[in-house]
């Protein structure tokens, strides 16, 4: 039997109408061409079947082109549209991207590191807040895969951040409703644990400072960001009996949660009460009354932090080891004046 020969660069440069070292620099420095020419290169190792040639040189020099993405909830509405900002900065650079969904769950983090000690993987994205379980303890001799942390801070390490800024954001969320004249203000969101809560509540805590108002440690309300956090958030300030006129939440799902709270006590808002969201999930414009929240920039983000980890898997310092976006106020229908400014009477027995 004829076996086929196998395709060579050369096979490759003559299909592309290019030199040898072009198509070396489009498979290995893609950035370093120009798109029509990557274009025509990939187009010719597909058709020629240098793309095994390709992948095992690659393993020679012990690179996969792949990046390996952490997150501990694939289904977190933040998820995907930084995910498309990830993974269309790999793609223009010739990279692919692989996901671990780690559920927060220690056994299966560590497996999904075997993209990493097999070359299979070169780099790694952390949506996590924390270096991952298998790493942390490793050889300190064995040196430690590129990583880019985003959306939330690994503490305590040099690990570069692409993220909002968590603290500006929610302090502009909390001017907006001192603005409408509120006062007393719950924080829906306190955290021992999440850095992410820790700075929105400081963003809290740096507006009414500003306004002159005090802290109210009663209307600081733990939430660990979901919907049922959320209501239950609000529930509990209801039992104490120590109302707000305004609800800055965490997330839009925690605002949520605080929604579904309120019109089952048949509260009309934003007449009765206002709620703030932060991050701009999908459902924000279609909830009743629609979410006044603060908008994160998720493509950008993905994008700058996908540019981060490929510097330095190319041997470059970023620019920037810290780089905080700024989020944007959208304004819609869940934030009024207060009906009551002065105080807040109790629930009546029935409404409506």
């Amino acid at each position: 039997m004829k076996h086929k020969k196998l395709a060579t660069i050369e096979d490759v440069a003559a299909m592309a109408g290019v030199s040898i070292a072009t198509v070396s620099r489009a498979i290995n420095e893609p950035t370093k061409v120009a798109d029509s020419t990557r274009r025509r290169v990939a187009d010719a190792v597909a058709r020629t079947g240098y793309t095994t040639n390709a992948m095992a040189r690659s393993l020679r020099m012990r690179r996969s082109n792949m990046i390996l993405i952490l997150a501990p909830d694939v289904g977190d509405p933040n998820f995907s549209n930084i995910l498309v900002g990830l993974e269309t900065e790999a793609s223009k650079r010739g990279y692919g991207i692989l996901i671990g969904n780690t559920q927060n769950d220690a056994e299966r983090e560590s497996d999904y590191l075997r993209f990493i000690a097999s070359n299979q993987a070169d780099g790694l994205i952390l949506f996590t807040g924390h270096l991952p379980y298998g790493i942390a303890g490793r050889d300190v001799a064995t040196p430690l895969p590129p990583m880019v942390a985003v959306s939330e801070p690994v503490p305590d390490s040099d690990i570069p951040f692409i993220g909002v800024d968590n603290v500006e954001g929610a302090r502009v969320a909390t001017e907006h409703l001192i603005a409408q004249g509120h006062r007393r203000i719950a924080f829906i969101g306190r955290s021992a644990s999440r850095s992410i809560n820790q700075m929105r509540e400081e963003g809290y805590r740096k507006a009414l400072a500003g306004a002159g108002l005090e802290v109210d440690p009663a209307l600081i309300i733990d939430c660990d960001g979901s919907t049922e956090s959320g209501r239950a958030a609000a529930e509990l300030l209801f039992v104490r009996d120590r109302l707000p006129t305004a609800f800055m939440c965490i997330n839009d799902a925690a605002a949520l949660g605080v929604t579904i709270a309120l019109n089952a006590r048949r509260y009309d808002l934003p007449r009765d009460f206002s709620v703030m969201g932060f991050d701009d999930i999908s459902f924000a414009s279609f909830v009743t009354p629609s979410l006044t929240t603060m908008k994160q920039p998720r493509l950008k983000i993905g994008e700058r932090a996908m540019d981060t980890l490929l510097a330095l898997l190319e041997g470059r310092d970023p620019p920037e080891r810290k780089v905080l976006l700024r989020a944007e106020l959208i304004v819609r229908n869940s934030v009024a004046p207060p009906l009551h400014p002065a105080s807040r009477v109790k629930p009546g027995p029935s409404r409506g």
